[in-house]
């Protein structure tokens, strides 16, 4: 209550004085739009023919170029200063980007008009290679400060540090910074480097001022834990605008992640404000920004816009997207199975306790090489993407769900080794890490206030029947799991070279609705099997 006191003073004493101020920036933003380039519903997932036809669909590329350009426009009629920012992670997360990996992005993009982009880590799901077919396509920067690409021979000299925008007059230096752990959640390869985002960010700030740009953003990627701990120490930050954690900032909403914008200690009595805007198309950021003669922030305030059905889609776009959407829709349409109830995949949910949605994806690996000999499955968190609601089950929900197109792979380590991969699952609860390890044929126990890599006990498995036991560290198990996390992606480097490994079974988006289908209307369950002390 302290806390909430004192910023709230220090957001009026911020605004004290502000008719003497002399420019006024509005920042437009959005975040992790994964691709959901059509409409979504209320789990988001491609909205249905059903939900739109009773106006309950979100979000949506024409969505989001309505209310940008209606912002936009209708601020600049007023004689304001807009930039348009995206923090990155355009990439995945729909048969769009399995289709047209990433030229639907830059085409809607483009048409929107963004000012500058930041580097997401799903830009590297198909290596540099992907990020450079992108950066082919667009001509507005691409930025992260903290992603040494001269050693790429795709994006060496296509990746800037920052910018530079000039509006109204004055210079905007935009920043940036790309969460260092990429290496683990995505494919950037070896020849892509990341660098502290701290040390990066200050290095930048300090080149900026040394040219005399006195107005700094950081446009970042990095989680909104980070952001804060970014705002608090990079001396000279005016603002930072975020994603990554997918977290819904709001200066209305009671379901918030938290305030709109967030204020932050910053350096030599700085406040700094920061901001995010969820994730998947579905709000809209807009943060106002009042700085003095001598480029100091006075005043900062916002908040996030939902794009419900009132927003109208831009018919321009709509059309293009529906042009798009046509060689996908018979696959996306295919109803192949059915759900009693709603089956959760939401990212708080999935990568922090047992979900419904990792005991179906775990249960249908196993279910699909049991016959092998294979007793245990694990599937990171992070590869659940979403939810799925009551009824039909289409072919577009299960790769809303699932739109890594990651195959099986079989392997066989110790026990010890999977308690190590237990323990890295739960090593980052802190930040919504995506390594959270849903499992099938295995039950564990974690303790969260434990240091991380002495949080796990109570490991068991199956010794026969329906009867479970400890797990042996000394026994070999038979695992599955999906290609990504064997090759070790999301920190499970312990099973990189694990013995017997084969990693090219099938899509494992095409297990999931196969086992569906095979065990009739499938009822979404927990059973206990991992316990969250």
């Amino acid at each position: 209550m302290m806390r909430a006191l004192f910023l709230t003073s220090a957001v009026v004493a911020l605004s004290s004085g502000m008719a003497q101020a002399d420019y006024t920036l509005h920042v437009i933003h959005i975040n992790d739009l994964h691709s959901r380039i059509e409409h979504i519903n209320a789990f988001d997932s491609t909205c249905s023919a059903e939900d739109a036809a009773e106006n309950k669909c979100f979000g949506g590329v024409a969505r989001v170029a309505t209310k940008i350009k209606e912002l936009r426009d209708g601020l600049i009629a007023e004689g304001q200063n807009v930039i348009v920012l995206d923090a990155g992670d355009q990439f995945q997360g729909s048969l769009f980007y399995t289709t047209y990996k990433g030229a639907a992005e830059a085409e809607f993009m483009e048409k929107i008009g963004f000012d500058a982009m930041a580097v997401g880590n799903h830009e590297f799901d198909d290596g540099p290679e992907g990020l450079a077919s992108f950066l082919d396509k667009v001509t507005f920067p691409v930025i992260s400060g903290n992603t040494d690409v001269s050693q790429s021979n795709v994006l060496a000299g296509r990746v800037q540090n920052h910018v530079v925008l000039e509006v109204g007059g004055e210079k905007i230096g935009i920043i940036s910074a790309l969460a260092t752990d990429t290496v683990d959640t995505s494919s950037p390869g070896p020849n892509v480097i990341f660098q502290d985002e701290i040390d990066s960010l200050s290095a930048d700030v300090a080149a900026l001022e040394a040219e005399g740009v006195t107005k700094i953003i950081a446009l970042n990627h990095v989680g909104y834990k980070k952001d804060m701990d970014i705002a608090a120490a990079v001396p000279g930050l005016d603002a930072v605008v975020g994603g990554h954690s997918h977290t819904l900032l709001s200066a209305t909403d009671p379901k918030r992640g938290g305030p709109y914008p967030t204020w932050v200690d910053g350096q030599n009595g700085a406040l700094v404000p920061v901001v995010q805007a969820y994730a998947y198309s579905k709000y809209v950021g807009h943060l106002e920004l009042t700085f003095d003669d001598a480029g100091n922030l006075k005043f900062a305030e916002g908040d996030t816009i939902l794009l419900d059905a009132s927003v109208v889609p831009d018919p321009e776009i709509e059309a293009r997207v529906k042009e798009m959407g046509a060689p996908i829709e018979e696959l996306k349409n295919k109803v192949v199975a059915e759900s009693t109830a709603d089956i959760d995949g939401s990212r708080e949910t999935c990568r922090a306790v047992e979900c419904p949605m990792g005991n179906l994806i775990a249960e249908a690996m196993l279910d699909r090489v049991a016959d092998q000999g294979v007793t245990i499955a694990i599937q990171n968190g992070g590869g659940v993407r979403s939810s799925i609601d009551a009824g039909p089950v289409t072919m577009g929900e299960v790769l809303s769900v699932l739109p890594f197109q990651n195959t099986l792979s079989t392997f066989e380590v110790t026990g010890e080794t999977i308690v190590t991969a237990l323990e890295n699952g739960v090593s980052q609860l802190e930040e919504g890490a995506g390594r959270f390890a849903q499992v099938a044929g295995l039950k564990y126990t974690f303790d969260p206030a434990q240091p991380a890599g002495s949080r796990v006990s109570d490991v068991m498995v199956l010794v026969g029947g329906d009867a479970w036991g400890p797990i042996d560290p000394a026994a070999t198990y038979k695992v599955v799991s999906n290609n990504y996390v064997r090759g070790g992606g999301d920190g499970y480097r312990m099973f990189v070279d694990a013995a017997n490994a084969y990693d090219f079974g099938p899509d494992l988006a095409d297990v999931t609705a196969e086992y569906m289908a095979k065990i009739g209307p499938y009822t979404p369950m927990t059973d206990g099997r991992i316990t969250r002390k």
